[in-house]
C-alpha cells in the first residue's frame, strides 16, 4: 500500500442520543401459518419527516426465480432510493422487484431490501402486501390490517446506531487467523486478540479455497456474541484499478469496472448484511484503503504521480465507488462507515490536508452518498506509525531550530498517528461532518519495541539528532509501507482510547504479508512492488531511501512467518 508524502442519516444522526427512532412491525396478528407468503415491514427510524425501512419477504408456496412484492399507503409516503429490490411508486402503489442476485427464492427462503422515504401528517404501515399476485400475510385472504395503532416502539437490537459501537461491545476474533497465529511458538498470546475481515476480492464473499466467506464469518460473530454486543470489522477493498501507486495490492477489476465493483461486489455484501438475522451485530467497515489518499497526493503532477492514479482520478470511478459504498452500507442501520484516510506520513502537511478534507467531503455528499454515512475515518490502516512519539513532539525547538525541519519530519505538521487523527477530525468537522465523527487507528504493527527502542529524546547537538536518537518509529523513510524490518505488535485493541477516537484496531492482522519480496505468479492481480524488495534503493515516493521490507515474503495477505515472529518480538506493550 502506497504511503506518500506529498439528507437523510444525518438526521438519523441527530437521533442517536436520544430513545426516539421507532422500529414498527407490521402487525403480529396478521400472520397465520397458512400463509403464502410473509411480509415483516419495519419502520427503523423515523422522524418529523423522512422515515427507513427494512422488509423482509419469505416464501411459503413454490420455488421462485424472481418476484415482485406490491403495497399502497394510506398517507402521502414518496420513496427515495431503495437497496437490494428495485423500488418504484405511482401514487400510493408502489412495488419492489428482485435485483439479478436476489430472485430465487426457494420455498422458505427469504429477501430482504430496504428504502428511505419522505412523508408528512401519520405514518401507518401498509395494510396489504402481494407478492407475485397472491395476498401475505393471510392464508388466501386480504391482510388483516390488525389494530389502527402501528404497535409499541421497538428500538430494535442495539436501539438507534450507537455514537461510538465499540463502547460496550466485544469484537470479533477471525478463526482463520486466530488458528495461524496460535500454530506460531508463542502465537497464543495474542491469538484471542480481534483482527478485522478483508474482503478483498469478489470471490472472498463466499469464500476462498475453501475458506469462509462473509456469511461464515457473520455465523460464527453470532456464536461469540452471545447476549451482549459485538463488532465485525470488514474490510471493503476492491475498487476498479486498486491501489493505483503501489503494484502489491493491486486488485481484480480495472480501472473501468465501476458497474461490477458495484454488481458484483458492493451489492452483494449490502444483500449478506442486509440478512434479519445480523441485525444484532455491530459492523464496523472500512472503506478502501488507499484510494481517496492516492487521488490527492499521486495524480497531481509531482515527481510522486503515477499513471495508474491518474487514469483513477480522471474517470472519477474511486470517488464514485467509494460513495457507493458509503450510500449503500450506510443505510443499514447496523453499519458504521470508516474512511480510511491514510497516515501522518502520508497526508500531514497543509498542502496534503486540506486538498484531502475536500475530497473526503466531496466523496461524502455525491453520488447518492452523505455525511450521515460516515460513522468516522481511520489512519495508519496496514501501516506502521506509531500511535505517539513519546520522546518529542512536533512543537519541540532545539538550538533555536523547529524540529519540523529534521529530514525525518520534513516539515510535516504531525509526528504521530494520535495527533494526525485528532487534527483531521477537526478540520473534517470544520468541513460539514457530524460533530460525533470518530477515528480508528490501525495499531495492529506500530509497536516498534525491543532493545533498540530509544527511552528519552536524542542529542540536541542538531535537529536530526534530537528527532533520530528519540525516534521510536525506526524505519528508514516514513514513506516505506512494506514487511518493515524491526517492527513490532503496538497496542491491543482499545474501545474509546482518547476523546474523539472510537478505537484502536488490528485492521491488518498481524502475519500477513503487505506484497512478495520478489516476483512471484499468481492468479490474485497482485503485482511486483520494488518496494517490497529489501535490495531495492527507493525513488521519489520514500525520499530515494532503501525500503527496510524483510526478505522471502510471500503475497500480499498471504501467512509471513518470520514477519510474525518479528512482531511479537518487538511488540510494545510486550507480550507476556
Amino acid at each position: 500500500m502506497s504511503r506518500t508524502k506529498t439528507s437523510l442519516l444525518a438526521a438519523l444522526a441527530l437521533l442517536s442520543g436520544t430513545s426516539a427512532a421507532a422500529l414498527v412491525s407490521a402487525p403480529a396478528g396478521a400472520v397465520t401459518a397458512a400463509a403464502p407468503c410473509t411480509v415483516d415491514y419495519k419502520v427503523q427510524n423515523q422522524w418529523d419527516t423522512g422515515f427507513t425501512t427494512a422488509v423482509t419477504i419469505t416464501n411459503n408456496g413454490p420455488a421462485k426465480s424472481g418476484w415482485s412484492l406490491t403495497w399502497s399507503y394510506a398517507g402521502n409516503q414518496r420513496i427515495g432510493n431503495g437497496w437490494n429490490a428495485k423500488v418504484s411508486q405511482s401514487g400510493s402503489s408502489v412495488t419492489a422487484a428482485n435485483e439479478s442476485y436476489n430472485g430465487t427464492l426457494p420455498t422458505g427462503g427469504s429477501a430482504s431490501f430496504g428504502f428511505q422515504a419522505s412523508y408528512s401528517g401519520s405514518n401507518a404501515v401498509p395494510a396489504t402486501f402481494t407478492l407475485d399476485g397472491v395476498a401475505c400475510n393471510v392464508a388466501g385472504g386480504p391482510t388483516d390490517p390488525g389494530p389502527t395503532d402501528p404497535g409499541p416502539t421497538d428500538p430494535g437490537p442495539g436501539g438507534p446506531k450507537a455514537a461510538n459501537p465499540y463502547v460496550g461491545a466485544k469484537v470479533y476474533v477471525n478463526p482463520e487467523w486466530s488458528a495461524k497465529a496460535v500454530a506460531e511458538p508463542g502465537g497464543s498470546r495474542i491469538s484471542n486478540q480481534p483482527t478485522a475481515v478483508w474482503l478483498d476480492r469478489i470471490a472472498a464473499i463466499g469464500g476462498v479455497n475453501g475458506g469462509m466467506g462473509l456469511r461464515a464469518h457473520l455465523d460464527e460473530a453470532l456464536k461469540q456474541k452471545g447476549s451482549g454486543e459485538l463488532v465485525v470489522q470488514l474490510v471493503i477493498y476492491d475498487l476498479p484499478g486498486r491501489d493505483c501507486a503501489a503494484l502489491a495490492s493491486n486488485g481484480e477489476l480495472g480501472p473501468n469496472d465501476l458497474d461490477k465493483y458495484k454488481s458484483q461486489y458492493i451489492d452483494p455484501i449490502t444483500s449478506i448484511l442486509s440478512d434479519a438475522k445480523y441485525a444484532g451485530l455491530r459492523i464496523a467497515t472500512v472503506i478502501e484503503p488507499d484510494s481517496l489518499p492516492n487521488l490527492v497526493t499521486n495524480a497531481g503532477g509531482t515527481n510522486t504521480t503515477t499513471d495508474a492514479c491518474v487514469t483513477m482520478k480522471s474517470n472519477g470511478n474511486y470517488e464514485k465507488g467509494v460513495s457507493y459504498a458509503l450510500d449503500k452500507l450506510g443505510a443499514l442501520a447496523n453499519v458504521y462507515n470508516y474512511i480510511d484516510a491514510g497516515h501522518h506520513g502520508w497526508l500531514g502537511w497543509d498542502s496534503n490536508l486540506g486538498p484531502s478534507v475536500q475530497e473526503f467531503y466531496k466523496v461524502a455528499t455525491t453520488n447518492g452518498a452523505s455525511v450521515g454515512d460516515v460513522a468516522g475515518f481511520i489512519v495508519n490502516t496496514a501501516n506502521y506509525s506509531p500511535v505517539k512519539e513519546p520522546n518529542f513532539k512536533v512543537t519541540d525547538m532545539v538550538n533555536g531550530q523547529t524540529i519540523r525541519q529534521a529530514k525525518w519530519i520534513d516539515w510535516n505538521q504531525y509526528v504521530d498517528e494520535q495527533s494526525f487523527a485528532l487534527g483531521l477530525r477537526d478540520k473534517l468537522v470544520a468541513a460539514g461532518f457530524d460533530s460525533g465523527l470518530g477515528m480508528l487507528i490501525d495499531t495492529s504493527r506500530n509497536g516498534w519495541g525491543g532493545s533498540a527502542r530509544p527511552t528519552g529524546p536524542g542529542p540536541t547537538t542538531s535537529v536530526d539528532s534530537y528527532v533520530n536518537g528519540g525516534r521510536i518509529d525506526l524505519r528508514l523513510h516514513a514513506g516505506n509501507w512494506c514487511n518493515q524490518s524491526g517492527a513490532g505488535i503496538g497496542q491491543r485493541p482499545t474501545a474509546a482510547p482518547a476523546t474523539g477516537v472510537d478505537a484502536y484496531v488490528w485492521v491488518k492482522p498481524p502475519g500477513e504479508s503487505d506484497g512478495n519480496s520478489a516476483a512471484v505468479p499468481n492468479d490474485e492481480g497482485k503485482g511486483f512492488d520494488r518496494m517490497c524488495d529489501p535490495t531495492y534503493g527507493g525513488n521519489a515516493r520514500n525520499g530515494n531511501n532503501p525500503t527496510g521490507a524483510l526478505p522471502n515474503a510471500p503475497l500480499a495477505g498471504h501467512w509471513f512467518p518470520a514477519q510474525f515472529e518479528q512482531l511479537m518480538q518487538n511488540a510494545y506493550p510486550p507480550l507476556s
